[in-house]
């Protein structure tokens, strides 16, 4: 069969110690540092969320108010490694382009802030706005930790706060925690959402290996309404992180409930990962006939993703946190730690007679070349070479058609990063063992990480977007993807594709283009 192989690049750079009785701490621990100075710093991304400094993990709180796409998130502001966690915050009118907010959210007498949710009580059920100036709610997790540390199971209960100046101040409720714990050592993480099937609020927590599911008609007073999960999925770590919504099939109209969980350990390539559950939900219980367990991301550094309540349009928006608590606190950065993945719309699509849940960056990621494309023959066994200063702030586009093709990313220093997908054998591969520094845990270079494709149309693309320290492989619009950490001793410059089928193949060669940073 004659394969053939069109690719467009497209290159750019965009902007883009708590004391015990956990008293509220009037100052911001954001660090002063400029914009100029912090995404200079050996290995910042630059088109990706990171915080000025400090520990970083989930992503938190995701939701739309008033103009502004929230991103609440775990955050330490004393030091680069988990420590007692608060709510850090930032918000976005573009989903690209971020401004950093003070903390949102200290430890208090009830414990530490761990992950959670945030709504907009638009029928002010709760009472503490009104209808014309509804609250932004916030439903996170309380961390005991010396409950912890004693040895008790009741550690982790849920807590609310309020704003009613779009997230800049917040209000603790003065009757937490809403939910107590009854003995569940896991027991955290919820995601609430308005469920106008049951004219309710509806919040998915997990309790170790499965999910609970409670009901409120004020985000104050809950009851247990169902629980999922114990006998379908993933179980080869404890359960985090949920998240329930409807996606329709654009093509038919069917609506279908999508069940988001993170475990940990347990993914394919080893650590944390995030699966997914297509089903249906009836305004009190999740049900799926699914059997196989299902990967929203192959890759070892996308966890803790959520999606955002209240977009306008009705978008799915996912963010994940881009890590593995593997290697997290042992990765190679000195003022800062982490960073989240860019944010992805999730769609339903019927592949195969089967449904799946894509997941792709968002238009406002789509760079703009008006360079004329390069048309390149190879022959076969052949290769072509790209020298670019810039290829760790790039997008590359590749059209293929049943294909065996490498791609490797190389710098003086011998580092080289190998991306392989071959149609035949229905797999694509990344092998980041010699990417550069990986030496600072033993499972991160390790080996080299397998997707399996099967039902790949006979053309496809598969887009790459590669930032300072990490790259994102989105095939065929997102119905696989892989996202991974990599540290370079020195920013790639060059880039090679190998033709390794058996025939000629052509490609179109646009760019490389380079955009400027944009704060």
């Amino acid at each position: 069969m004659r394969s053939a192989l069109s690719f467009l690049l497209i290159l750019f750079l965009v902007f883009s110690s708590c004391k015990r009785a956990w008293e509220e701490e009037p100052a911001d621990k954001n660090n002063n540092t400029t914009a100029d100075d912090y995404y200079s710093e050996a290995y910042r991304p630059q088109f990706h969320f990171s915080p000025p400094e400090k520990w970083m993990n989930d992503p938190n709180g995701l939701v739309y108010h008033q103009g502004m796409y929230h991103l609440f998130y775990q955050y330490y502001p004393d030091d680069i490694v988990w420590g007692p966690m608060h709510w850090g915050h930032a918000v976005s009118k573009d989903m690209r382009h971020w401004e950093h907010k003070p903390i949102a959210l200290y430890p208090d007498e009830h414990g530490l802030i761990f992950s959670g949710s945030a709504v907009i009580d638009h029928k002010n059920t709760s009472g503490f706005g009104s209808e014309t100036d509804p609250p932004l709610v916030a439903i996170y997790t309380y961390h005991d930790m010396e409950g912890e540390q004693g040895g008790e199971d009741t550690f982790q209960t849920q807590g609310i706060a309020y704003s009613l100046d779009n997230g800049e101040s917040w209000t603790k409720y003065e009757g937490n925690p809403v939910i107590g714990n009854e003995g569940i050592r896991d027991f955290r993480d919820p995601k609430v959402f308005w469920d106008d099937i049951s004219d309710s609020w509806i919040m998915a927590l997990v309790a170790g290996d499965h999910a609970k599911f409670y009901r409120s008609a004020d985000l104050k007073e809950w009851a247990l309404i169902s629980e999922f999960g114990k006998d379908k999925g993933a179980h080869g770590g404890v359960w985090e992180c949920p998240d329930l919504f409807p996606l329709k099939d654009s093509s038919t109209g069917e609506e279908k409930w999508i069940l988001i969980i993170s475990i940990n350990p347990g993914a394919p390539n080893g650590g944390s990962g995030t699966q997914y559950f297509i089903g249906d939900w009836d305004g009190t219980a999740f049900t799926t006939d699914q059997e196989d367990a299902r990967w929203l991301d192959w890759g070892t550094d996308n966890y803790a993703g959520v999606t955002y309540n209240n977009v306008p349009n009705g978008d799915r928006i996912f963010i994940g946190w881009m890590s593995n608590w593997a290697y997290a606190r042992d990765t190679p950065t000195k003022v800062w730690r982490s960073a989240m993945t860019v944010p992805r719309k999730l769609q339903l699509e019927k592949i195969e007679e089967e449904y799946v849940v894509t997941n792709y960056p968002l238009p406002v990621f789509d760079s703009e070349i008006e360079s004329e494309p390069k048309n390149i023959n190879l022959e076969a066994g052949a290769s072509v070479s790209l020298a670019s200063d810039h290829l760790n702030q790039s997008d590359i586009l590749l059209e293929l058609r049943n294909t065996h093709t490498r791609i490797v990313f190389n710098n003086p220093l011998g580092d080289e990063l190998i991306l392989e997908l071959d149609t035949a054998s229905k797999t694509f591969h990344l092998d980041r063992t010699k990417s550069g520094i990986t030496e600072f845990q033993e499972e991160f270079g390790k080996k080299m990480h397998t997707m399996p494709v099967p039902d790949l149309p006979e053309q496809f693309e598969l887009r790459i977007l590669l930032d300072w320290s990490s790259i994102e492989v989105f095939i065929n619009g997102g119905q696989y993807v892989m996202t991974e950490q990599i540290f370079p001793r020195e920013k790639y410059n060059l880039m090679i594709v190998e033709n390794s089928s058996e025939e000629r193949v052509s490609y179109r060669l646009r760019g490389p283009a380079k955009v400027e940073r944009v704060w």
